[in-house]
C-alpha cells in the first residue's frame, strides 16, 4: 500500500487551513498535493482534531488486538473440542 508523504496532524492542519478561507487551489500548490487528494483526505478526515484523531487510532488497534486474541481462542476452543469428541 502507498504511504502518504504527509502525516495525519499534517493533514488536519492543511484541512484546518481550508476552512479559515484559503483556496483549495492554492492549498494544493502549496503541499504539493493534488485537489482530488484534498478531498479524499476532507471525506475521511474533515472535523476531526488531532485528539480525537489520536484516540480513533489506539481504539483501532485495540479492536485489532482483540479481534487476533479473539481468533487465537476459538481455534483453541475448536481444537480442544475435537480432541473431546474423538475419545469414547
Amino acid at each position: 500500500m502507498k504511504r502518504t508523504r504527509f502525516i495525519e496532524q499534517q493533514i488536519i492542519t492543511i484541512l484546518k487551513e481550508a476552512e479559515s478561507g484559503v483556496k483549495v487551489a492554492d492549498l494544493c500548490r502549496g503541499h504539493g498535493m493534488s485537489p482530488s487528494t484534498f478531498f479524499k483526505w476532507k471525506s475521511k478526515y474533515g472535523g476531526l482534531e488531532v485528539s480525537e484523531l489520536r484516540r480513533i487510532k489506539q481504539l483501532e488497534e485495540e479492536n485489532r488486538r482483540l479481534k487476533r486474541m479473539f481468533a487465537d481462542l476459538s481455534l483453541e476452543h475448536h481444537a480442544l473440542k475435537d480432541v473431546m469428541s474423538k475419545k469414547p
